[in-house]
Order: structure tokens, then sequence, then C-alpha cells
């Protein structure tokens, strides 16, 4: 507890932000040819392979502007025009919940409770309840006859995860291996869907699903102060917990074991229509990934010959400096020669990712940037906009110059070069957290976070920026946004 307090007192340093990842500088184009050399490297993989997928959020965020629609309503107020309650409600037909019979003569008020709350549909069901369920049990898209299934099909973003997996997550075996965090409240409903489901994607699919769940340990959880910093205490004079956000998931992901690991958020799907390009670009990110791990491997290897037999080699150590400033995009700083090839082996020995980047195009997300680190090398990071400081106006320069952001499209690998996994709780920067303003019961309050999973949970492993394409990334932060053609059947 003395740690987080003494975090709420002093703040987080900013990092030293070098520039914006761009094209050419820390974010890579790949070609036609690239391209095809991933996909074959991918395809022809016979090793292990899981999908990790966060899916403890409950979806009160996704359905906010209902709920102050249903509270203008029940206040006696009407819809406003253009509001986007009021474009739900109007759109009510278009979304894969909907059914003539349940929502049939409801009024608008009627409408948004029985979507997020206990309200009763026409047919007298009881509401949908969304507004406490996690996305990964929202209805999220709708699929009929002509798109290959038996007449009308209606999947939850985790049954869209099924799909995804069976498709580019397949290990040679035919079995799918995916793992999802959920909250214990929850558990059972996905338990239900997977038990409900499994069997026809596996048989539609020509695969076997391996499902498996975890969830954040309360043992991560931050105590939460007042704004003097002084610990926040609840009525009955117990100081209250919060938790500690998605960095408190790096535990769950340490406790695969696969060789390859697909990270991908439960709301970032697409109806399957659009998927042809997503499993192509999930392929292609693992392929460079397995051509990266793979040098780096060689390098360890040759490594361990040099510092072994104490002979010189200065070839092959500037052959390494320049493939960590060409993949990594790791400049290093000037380093006493006798303990060189102990530093480049250090530096190599670490968790591998391959980050998707799309063009910024206004949506949501943490953003690439190239830092240097406190040893003096430069390293490429994703932060978040609350990691830069707003007192300086070059680092502001940088961020409102950036042109692609992070929409939590990795893929990863934490198993060293001799086949032991790697503990990851070791490549966390812990100067890297978040403190928040948020209330309890109308009291404002501090709230903090550990560094995040993908940020400074994941600050000292060895990173590379690809740029994907935008159909890649169909987040759905809000309901409105299952309306997207992404998210509809044609």
């Amino acid at each position: 507890m003395d740690r987080f307090i003494e975090n709420y007192r002093r703040g987080f340093p900013y990092p030293d932000v070098q520039a914006a990842a761009t094209v050419g500088r820390g974010i890579q184009r790949m070609d036609d040819s690239e391209i095809r050399d991933a996909i074959d490297a991918y395809e022809a993989f016979s090793g292990t392979v899981t999908k990790f997928v966060p899916a403890s959020g409950a979806a009160s965020r996704m359905f906010k502007d209902l709920f102050e629609g249903r509270d203008a309503l029940a206040s006696g107020k009407s819809l406003e025009a253009g509001s986007k309650a009021r474009c739900f409600v109007d759109n009510a037909d278009r979304f894969a919940f909907y059914s003539p019979e349940d929502f049939a003569g409801l009024s608008d008020f009627g409408i948004i409770d029985y979507v997020i709350g206990h309200g009763r549909s026409a047919s007298g069901k009881e509401g949908l309840d969304y507004g406490e369920k996690p996305k990964g049990q929202v209805l999220f898209h709708r699929y009929a006859s002509d798109c290959g299934v038996s007449g009308t099909e209606l999947r939850t973003a985790f049954e869209e995860h099924l799909v995804e997996g069976a498709l580019y997550a397949r290990r040679k075996d035919g079995c799918v291996y995916l793992h999802f965090t959920v909250t214990p409240s929850h558990l059972a409903g996905f338990e239900k869907i997977l038990e409900e489901t499994a069997d026809r994607y596996g048989k539609r699919f020509g695969c076997r699903f391996n499902v498996s769940f975890s969830v954040q340990d309360p043992s991560t959880d931050i105590i939460a102060v007042n704004e003097d910093n002084t610990p926040f205490l609840k009525e009955d004079g117990k100081p209250l917990y919060r938790p500690g956000g998605h960095g408190a998931l790096l535990p769950n992901l340490n406790s695969l074991d696969a060789e390859v690991v697909f990270l991908k958020n439960i709301d970032n799907v697409a109806h399957q229509r659009f998927l042809d390009d997503t499993v192509k670009w999930k392929k292609i990110l693992a392929g460079k990934l397995l051509a990266v791990r793979q040098k780096i491997f060689d390098y360890l290897l040759d490594l361990d010959i040099v510092m072994q037999e104490r002979r010189d080699n200065p070839q092959l150590l500037a052959e390494i400096r320049e493939f960590m400033e060409r993949e990594l995009c790791i400049v290093l700083p000037n380093v006493p020669e006798a303990i060189y090839p102990r530093y480049l082996h250090a530096k190599l020995n670490r968790p591998v990712r391959v980050c998707g980047m799309v063009r910024n195009e206004g949506e949501p997300g943490g953003g690439p940037y190239i830092v240097r680190d406190s040893d003096g090398a430069t390293s490429c990071q994703i932060l978040e906009s609350a990691q830069l400081n707003p007192d300086s106006l070059e680092v502001m320069r940088m961020m409102q110059g950036s042109t692609h952001f992070n929409p939590v499209d990795i893929v990863c690998s934490f198993i060293d070069y001799r086949g032991r996994k790697m503990d990851l709780a070791r490549y966390v920067d812990p100067d890297t957290g978040f403190i928040s303003t948020k209330t309890y019961q109308g009291r404002p309050l501090k709230a903090q976070e550990l560094p995040g999973l993908w940020n400074g949970a994941m600050s000292n492993w060895n990173t590379v920026f690809v740029e994907v394409p935008l159909i890649t990334f169909n987040p759905v932060k809000t309901v409105l946004d299952l309306l997207r053609k992404e998210h509809q059947p044609e």
C-alpha cells in the first residue's frame, strides 16, 4: 500500500518521447513479397498458438447514452431529435438483439428499459439487462441463410471470437485455444454461451475449441485516495480498493503456455463478411513475429559463443546493431566494449511483440512512439495520451502530428531462445501507471491503475510496429457503433 500512496504523492514521470512513430520511422509498411513470406511462415508454423481476449469489462459504458435517455424519459421529458438515444430507438430493428415480437408496441422508454434493464418485452420476456452484462455477452451481429447459416443466426461478440479463432488461430491438430479474462459474476454466462455454440461452430469450421477463463486477481486492486492523497475510506471506515486496470491482467497472460499468442479486445470484431482482411493480416503479423523471433534466437546463440569463447567478432556485433535499429527501432547508446556483447544479449533476450497500427482517423486508442529509455537506448512504445507531458510544446506537437494509433492488435511470444517461458513480471516498467479522478457515491477520489497491459506492462519487450488496414479495426465502444456497415448484414 505504501508504494501506491507514494505514487499518488509524486505522480508518474513522463516518458522521454523522441518522436511519434510514422511509416519509415518506427512503423513498417510491408510490401507484397514480405506479406507473402509472412503468411507462408505462419501457415507452415507447427507450434502452439493461443488467442487471449480481455473480456471482463461491463457494457455499461457502451449503453451510457441509453441510460441518459431512460432517465430523461422517466422524468417526463422526450428524447431530443438527433440525440443518440433517439437514433437508437429509431433504428432499433437494425440491431441483432431486436425481434418484432419483443419490441412491437413498446414505447421509447419501454424499448430502452427492455434493452438495458429488466423491463418486460411486448411478449412478456424479462429485459436483456445489457447495461449490467459484459460486452462479450451482447448480441452483435445477425446472419441469414445467404451468409452460409441455417435460418437466422445471432452472434455475441464472444462467439465472433470463436469464429475468428477458427480462421487464424487453429493449431495443426485442429484445436483452437482461446483464453478469456472475465469477472466472476459473468463467468457462468460465458460458459453457457460456450456450451450452446461451440459444437456448432466446431462442425462448421472443422475444428475443436479449447476455451479457458480466468478472473482478475483481487490482490491487484489498488487503494483509492482523497484529493489530499490520504486513503479514501468507505462508510464502514475501511479503505476503498479499486481494480488496477487492464495492466492487472498481466498474470493472466503470463499463465498461458503457447509459443504464439494473439491479443485482441472483446469488442473488436466485425461481421463475418468482412473477416477476410482480418484473417489475412493476423497471419501476416504472426509470420512477421516468427521471422523476427527466429533472427533474435540466432543472434542470441551467436552471442553465447562470443561470450563463452571470449573472442572478438566485430562483424557480428555490427550486424546485430543494424538489425536492432532496422527491425526494433533500438538505437543503442555508447556501451563499453568489454560489456557490449552481454549488453546486446540482454537487449535481445526479451519477450517479442508485433503490433498492428492503423491510420489515425479519430478513433480512440494509444499511439505508437519512439522513446528514450533510462539506459539511453531508444525503443518503440505504445503510449496513452495521459502519459504525454501536456506542458511540453514539443511533445504536444508530436502527438498532434502522429499518423497512427494502436487498436490493440498484437501478436506476441514470450518463449526464450532455449525454449523456456519468460516471466513477464520482469519486463514491466513500474513508472508507467495512471492516476485519474473518479467518484464514489458522489464523493471525489483519485484512482490509480497499474502499468497498462500493452503500455507499461510491455515496456521492456522487443517491439515491432506494422501498418495494417483500417478494416481490421472494428471496435464497438457505443451501441450505435453496431449500425456501422462492418457490423451489419448486407
